[in-house]
């Protein structure tokens, strides 16, 4: 359960920092957020790796929930355009995720045959 935590927090960290740089290309200030959220999301993430979440598993759900993420709340927060297909991506993403998540346990039949 920590290693959700972690990962939540650390994609949270991610989309701040991506945020923050599209508000620094106004305000340039905003780039000290962009660099603590950037940082903070690495180091977040290899705590996820050291509590033992696979590498494929935790890089593939920070990555591709942090585009999904962003591309909304920049639409939210800066007026970007989200057009239907940019949403059929969203989904996509969001498949990608859940398809990585359930991928990554092995079927009861693959535990029993490795324990013999």
């Amino acid at each position: 359960m920590r290693a959700w935590w972690l990962l939540a927090v650390a994609v949270a960290c991610e989309v701040s920092g991506s945020l923050a740089m599209k508000a620094a290309v106004d305000v340039p200030a905003w780039y000290v957020l962009t660099a603590v959220g950037y940082t903070a999301s690495l180091a977040l993430l290899a705590l996820v790796l050291r509590t033992g979440m696979t590498v494929g598993k935790a890089y593939g759900i920070w990555g591709a929930t942090g585009v999904a993420l962003t591309a909304v709340l920049s639409a939210a927060i800066f007026g970007e355009p989200l057009t239907p297909l940019m949403g059929l991506g969203v989904l996509l993403v969001i498949a990608g995720v859940l398809l990585v998540e359930f991928g990554s346990h092995p079927k009861a039949s693959d535990t029993v045959e490795a324990a013999s």
